[in-house]
C-alpha cells in the first residue's frame, strides 16, 4: 500500500523546507502531498524562519516526480512556471476504500464551504496552519496536517503519515503525537494528544 505524506503551508521556508524533506525520506514515503503555499508568505504572516523560495523550489524540484500538490492562496502562475510539478489544481480526489478524500487548501473548501461530499467522506486541508482531526456534518471528518513553517495556537511544527487507513501527525522530528485509523464508513480515534 501506498505510503503518504501530506505536509502544508511551506511559506518559502528553507529551513523549514529542508526539515521536511528529511523527514519524507526518514518516513520512506512514497509520495508527498503537499497542500498549497510553497513559496510565498502570504500578506498575513510574518516572514518564517530563512525566507528562501529558491532554495525552497531547488530542493522541491529535485524531488518533483514524488510529489503531487494543490494550489493555496499564496501560490500563483509565476509559482507555477518555476516548480517543475503541478500546483495549480484546487481540489484532488483520493479514493480510500469505500472513503473518499476531498484534498484542498482550505481557503474556498473548508467545513464552511464544503465540496459535494457525500455522509462519511473526509475533508483534508491546511490553510488554518492548525493540525485538526475533527467529525462534523453527517458523519464527515476534517483532517489537517498543521504547517511545516508557521503553525498557529501553540501547534509543532508538523506534517501527516497516511497509510493503510492510519493517519499519523508527526513534528518534523518525527515524533508522534496524535494518530487516528479510519475504518471503512467510520472513523477511531487512536493514541495521542
Amino acid at each position: 500500500m501506498t505510503r503518504l505524506m501530506i505536509a502544508s503551508d511551506i511559506h518559502g521556508s528553507g529551513y523549514y523546507c529542508k526539515k521536511m524533506a528529511e523527514a519524507f525520506f526518514r518516513e520512506k514515503a512514497d509520495r508527498l502531498l503537499l497542500l498549497g503555499d510553497i513559496l510565498y508568505h502570504g500578506p498575513r504572516n510574518d516572514l518564517p524562519r530563512d525566507y528562501a523560495p529558491k532554495e525552497v523550489l531547488k530542493l522541491l524540484n529535485e524531488m518533483k516526480s514524488r510529489i503531487l500538490c494543490v494550489r493555496g492562496n499564496c501560490d500563483t502562475e509565476v509559482d507555477q512556471m518555476v516548480l517543475e510539478f503541478p500546483i495549480m489544481a484546487d481540489y484532488a480526489v483520493i479514493i480510500a476504500g469505500d472513503r473518499v478524500i476531498y484534498v484542498t487548501h482550505g481557503h474556498r473548501f473548508n467545513t464552511d464551504s464544503l465540496p459535494p461530499m457525500q455522509p462519511g467522506d473526509i475533508l483534508l486541508h491546511g490553510h488554518t496552519h492548525v493540525p485538526a482531526w475533527e467529525t462534523f456534518g453527517e458523519d464527515h471528518l476534517y483532517l489537517n496536517p498543521g504547517s511545516v513553517s508557521i503553525p498557529k495556537n501553540g501547534s509543532e511544527h508538523s506534517y501527516m503519515i497516511m497509510e493503510d487507513g492510519k493517519f499519523q501527525w508527526k513534528t518534523l522530528e518525527g515524533e508522534t503525537y496524535h494518530e487516528m485509523i479510519i475504518a471503512p464508513g467510520k472513523h477511531t480515534p487512536g493514541a495521542g494528544a
